[in-house]
């Protein structure tokens, strides 16, 4: 019996498209989380950076949250883009943006109406148990603004 593993004539060429979509996502992925942080760090009193290098609790718990709230857009931008790659990369880009905007924007309302010190709990050194919810209110808007893009 003579058999033959045969790949199709655009083997070789999807192969190289797929590799440079998920480079180019990768990227657009990654310059999203950075604006995400910068956006969550601008609207947070205090420099996160500073505050969760120092390994302050409240401020390595709403970081890591705000971060986890982030990817949770970006990967629904990511995965509900279009088929073709350029308007794919555009429409993540455009929709992870403004679910970001759309993010810090929610959470700072949210901590206004509970009426949080998130400026003082964050720089605090004890753990405050109210930084956690913050951070749940980080994630469960991420996620409702995730399934809003889809």
């Amino acid at each position: 019996m003579n058999t033959t593993l045969a790949l199709s004539d655009t083997f070789g060429s999807d192969l190289v498209r797929g590799i440079g979509a998920i480079l180019l996502y990768g990227v657009v992925g990654l310059l999203l989380m950075f604006a995400g942080f910068y956006a969550i760090d601008w609207t947070t009193p205090g420099k996160l950076s500073k505050l969760v290098h120092a390994g302050l609790p409240n401020a390595v718990i709403i970081t890591a949250s705000g971060l986890l709230a982030m990817s949770f857009i970006i990967v629904v931008a990511i995965f509900n883009s279009a088929s073709d790659l350029t308007g794919g990369l555009i429409t993540s880009l455009v929709y992870g943006l403004l679910g970001i905007a759309v993010q810090v924007i929610a959470v700072r309302l949210l901590e206004w109406a509970t009426r949080i010190d998130v400026g003082t709990m964050i720089e605090s050194e004890k753990f405050e148990p109210a930084s956690v919810v913050v951070a749940a209110a980080h994630v469960a808007l991420g996620l409702v603004i995730a399934v809003g893009i889809s």
